[in-house]
């Protein structure tokens, strides 16, 4: 049985899961979030904690049961408490602008400026113009928007540029080397 799978959620007071009609709906004080589910797992929902149980012993129902379990534990961590994710720009010059509530620009080294939309559900702050902060209560629409921002300029090795996470570390190569 799968290790994950089997590990009971704790279920604050504040949040609240229903799971009917093959849908999973969780809502607290952050927001509202909903997983279509898949034919063979079941939710034991009780007051105070949830177990995560699967039909069969299939292999896509074994493979399944620990990801269910992952994505509740992550939705319920969501709408009571949110998630963070924080990117830096380094490089002489790079700079982000806040333009209304929903569009970044973007300076960083192309000819013109990039302007990237953040999608709805996703809040953002651009501190010393050179660290952009989203949060959201839902963890994959944070992690692909961060993964879209640091799409338009990669850090790269060499002169260690580039937009990168804020706990990611660039390991620097050396450039050409004469004889």
């Amino acid at each position: 049985m799968s290790r994950i799978g089997r590990k009971e959620i704790e279920l604050p007071d504040a949040v609240k899961v229903t799971f009917s009609n093959k849908e999973l709906k969780v809502t607290g004080p952050k927001g509202e979030l909903s997983q279509k589910v898949l034919d063979g797992i079941e939710f034991d929902i009780q007051e105070k904690q949830i177990l995560v149980s699967r039909k069969g012993d299939t292999k896509s129902l074994k493979s399944l049961h620990g990801l269910y379990r992952s994505l509740l534990n992550n939705m319920i961590i969501g709408v009571e408490k949110g998630f963070t994710r924080r990117l830096e720009l380094n490089g002489v010059g790079y700079r982000a602008q806040l333009k209304g509530s929903d569009v970044i620009n973007f300076s960083v080294g192309y000819s013109h400026p990039v302007e990237f939309t953040v999608p709805k559900g996703v809040e953002c702050q651009i501190v010393d113009n050179t660290k952009v902060v989203l949060t959201s209560h839902d963890k994959q629409l944070v992690g692909e928007c961060a993964a879209k921002i640091r799409r338009i300029r990669p850090p790269e090795p060499y002169k260690k540029k580039g937009i990168k996470y804020a706990e990611e570390i660039i390991r620097g190569k050396a450039g050409k080397s004469a004889k």
